[in-house]
């Protein structure tokens, strides 16, 4: 009996092992670049991670043997895990992360071998298909693609169409910042509604766009720094000037951007096109009196665009299954019934730009005052100037801040809290 029962107990661990290693074969199969196959996992937050979700099933149509996996974190916690896994060399990662497109350079300076070069997987025949702001944003030094472009925010100034009826305050009589200044005294003269919102101790948003307008960010085309620069003096100046005039709601971080939309706070609002998606969600009761211009420029005939925000995706080079992390992210990335999926649902703006011929580009916006609202920023994304992205990113926009707040709130002179600036900053980049 015991003779019988070892025999059987052989046999149920031979069934099991098979079992088994035939699991494991399933889930560990890659395929090839062809016929890619197996699981991968995809790491993003909030509507960026449910876009994400919602084109696999696009994308299984293509590539039936792929699972895909789309998981949701907030952002900073994504960030963390994924600074955490990049040091422990590859632990616990995903075959693919999204990323905004300010924090690829630090990213890439940091862990120089942990994402792969897309040029290799093929990814530079698709250069042209996006703007060319967008793509010096996702290249390395090399001009090889290290993220592929998602979305992208394209600038304009949304404004209280009511706001400015009652102030006799025509939009389009608005060409440059000294034009804004006057319209902006005229339509609190009238309304008693200040012109932007600013959180100034802690967003230096509005600059960053007046740089931009300019070709800078707060680095030249050489990674040299550039807070002390004309056109960073030219930028605080006009910022001055509105704080000066009383124009700027000092608000407090996103909630107070949108709580003073939602409430009628300001005239006006200068952000990318993506909140658009914020302003019919949260005031949905002021349909018809939101439209945009675009920002104004610093004389006559000057450049009036810039970019704010977007997002692309990375295949960290720790990816088991590197075919099928690609295939993934060539399609969500190029193909446009994918890319308008966050768009439609969720307003945010693709980089692909076959999508602007779409409808819902070229159709009036009921809620924005009967206008062709995404037209009009489809219209200049081939526009925006080209600036230049570095690892230092984030330690200028903190340093700005604090001297915005030092010029706004302190009294500093514009030239002395840009030199302080720029001195610190050298020290903390030596």
């Amino acid at each position: 009996m015991k003779k019988y029962l070892s025999f059987l107990l052989a046999i149920l661990l031979l069934v099991l092992s098979a079992c088994s290693n035939q699991s494991s074969g399933d889930e560990g199969k890659t395929g090839d670049s062809k016929h890619p196959a197996g699981t991968i996992t995809v790491w993003g937050w909030d509507v960026a991670a449910s876009t994400m979700k919602a084109a696999v099933e696009k994308f299984q149509k293509k590539y039936p043997d792929v699972l895909v996996k789309v998981e949701d974190f907030n952002s900073g916690d994504l960030y963390e895990k994924l600074t955490v896994g990049l040091a422990a060399r590859g632990s616990g990662l995903p075959d693919v992360v999204l990323m905004e497109d300010e924090r690829i350079p630090g990213y890439i300076h940091q862990f120089p071998q942990g994402f792969l070069n897309l040029n290799k997987l093929g990814y530079d025949q698709y250069k042209e298909a996006f703007n060319p702001a967008k793509v010096a944003s996702v290249q390395d030094k090399d001009g090889n693609f290290i993220a592929a472009p998602w979305d992208i925010g394209p600038a304009g100034v949304f404004y209280r169409v009511d706001y400015f009826k009652k102030a006799g305050v025509d939009p389009n009589s608005i060409q440059t910042w000294d034009d804004y200044i006057a319209a902006g005294k005229k339509i609190k003269e009238a309304t008693g509604k200040r012109m932007l919102p600013i959180d100034i101790p802690n967003y230096d948003g509005v600059f960053q766009m007046m740089m931009q307008q300019q070709g800078l960010s707060y680095f030249d085309k050489d990674g040299k720094i550039a807070l002390l620069t004309n056109e960073a003096v030219r930028a605080m100046t006009v910022i001055k000037k509105l704080h000066d005039e009383d124009l700027i709601l000092n608000n407090k971080g996103w909630d107070g951007i949108v709580t003073a939309t939602v409430n009628g706070e300001v005239a006006t609002v200068p952000y990318g096109v993506w909140y658009t998606g914020s302003i019919m969600d949260q005031a949905p009761d002021l349909k018809g009196n939101w439209d945009v211009f675009f920002l104004p420029s610093f004389k006559e005939g000057g450049t009036r665009y810039a970019n704010v925000g977007g997002s692309s995706l990375l295949i960290p080079a720790t990816s088991k299954n590197q075919s099928a992390a690609y295939s993934f992210v060539e399609f969500f990335t190029t193909n446009q019934d994918s890319q308008m999926l966050g768009f439609e649902k969720y307003g945010l703006f693709p980089s692909l730009k076959e999508t602007y011929s779409a409808p819902e580009f070229t159709a009036n916006s009921e809620y924005f005052n009967n206008s062709p609202i995404f037209k009009k920023f489809a219209d200049i994304v081939d526009e925006v100037p080209k600036i230049h992205l570095n690892e230092n990113y984030a330690k200028a926009s903190s340093l700005m801040a604090n001297a915005q707040a030092a010029i706004l709130l302190e009294n500093k002179s514009v030239e002395s809290a840009l030199k302080d600036a720029q001195k610190q900053l050298e020290n903390e980049i030596k």
